[in-house]
């Protein structure tokens, strides 16, 4: 079985994507995107493995017991912040040419785009660019930075092209924290909060805002907030839908819950995570996804493949299909 690390990361450089800007974009000062300043490695007490290079994530993903890595952003999320639009597509386009570059130097990295959702029309033609020309495996967006929650229908022709191109959208969390994040005074309490709040916030937009009604063979993965919150989330939702579904959400055709088990949508999950056996038990074990997180400092290599591995809480099934065949699924890989 192919092991599959359906959210690991490449830590880009200004350097990395400025290369492929075109003017007068290569030409801005540095950084090329805003930065909230705080401290993730406390000084230097914490860190991860932040400057390695391909050679060295082989090696790494060798001793992980990885067969393939899909390769997400770091930095590059804050893309969805960006308030100038041209900017926004020429950076999309420019990252996107980096991550190609990187994965051409091994079949067993994968590459994840970015599209400028600022600009629909700008993103439909990226899609089109990354999936058939670069050879990009999914489209990312981040659950911070926009205007609008994903269900609004601006997003629609992004969502239309995606599902033409049978390409995955991966709603992954960024560093950055949620509304009102002036309230906390440390990483920690932002990196705690921010990322459950804007992960709730976009499930919630893009099911009550009918998106898997709509696009039903578009796949949607949740990445990067675990999947603890899922059962319960699930819950409220449906709660809320049958009170008041039918006149504040009418193009949501079914209970929230029932999008979820119909297989389309997935989530990922951490390796130790203690509510994975109740999640299993509710949603089924074909829509969970294992994330290393790799090579961020709050991930747990070399251990995250063991210790799934190790588990005494849920069956060999569960784990065959976590660790690699609903990968293989949802990115459209069978």
């Amino acid at each position: 079985m192919n092991t599959i690390d359906a959210d690991g990361h490449i830590v880009e450089k200004d350097a990395d994507v400025r290369k492929h800007l075109p003017e007068p974009h290569s030409k801005r000062g540095r950084p090329l995107l805003p930065s909230d300043g705080m401290d993730t490695g406390m000084g230097g007490m914490v860190g991860g493995l932040e400057d390695c290079d391909v050679p060295t994530r082989l090696k790494d993903m060798d001793k992980e017991g990885i067969d393939t890595s899909v390769l997400f952003p770091t930095s590059s999320f804050a893309v969805n912040g960006l308030i100038e639009r041209n900017y926004a597509v020429a950076y999309a386009r420019a990252y996107n040419d980096f991550i190609a570059e990187v994965c051409r130097q091994s079949p067993r990295l994968k590459g994840v785009a970015l599209l400028p959702f600022q600009d629909p029309a700008a993103a439909v033609e990226e899609a089109n660019r990354v999936v058939n020309k670069l050879g990009l495996s999914a489209i990312a967006v981040a659950t911070q930075g926009m205007k609008e929650h994903l269900g609004s229908q601006t997003f629609w022709p992004i969502y239309d092209e995606l599902q033409r191109l049978n390409v995955p959208l991966c709603v992954h969390n960024r560093r950055a924290g949620p509304a009102g994040e002036i309230r906390f005074d440390s990483f920690m309490f932002m990196h705690t909060i921010g990322r459950p709040v804007e992960t709730v916030i976009q499930f919630a937009g893009l099911i009550y805002g009918g998106i898997p009604e709509r696009f039903s063979k578009l796949r949607i993965a949740f990445l990067e907030c675990g999947v603890g919150w899922v059962p319960y989330w699930m819950e409220r939702m449906d709660e809320e839908w049958e009170k008041r579904g039918k006149v504040e959400a009418p193009a949501c055709k079914q209970k929230p819950s029932e999008y979820v088990k119909q297989g389309n949508l997935f989530f990922a999950t951490e390796p130790e995570e203690e509510t994975l056996p109740y999640v299993l038990e509710r949603i089924g074990d074909d829509k969970i996804l294992f994330a290393s997180d790799y090579p961020h400092w709050d991930g747990i290599f070399p251990y995250v493949v063991s210790t799934i591995r190790g588990r005494k809480d849920i069956s060999e099934q569960a784990k065959n299909r976590i660790l690699g065949e609903n990968a293989k699924r949802f990115y459209g890989w069978q």
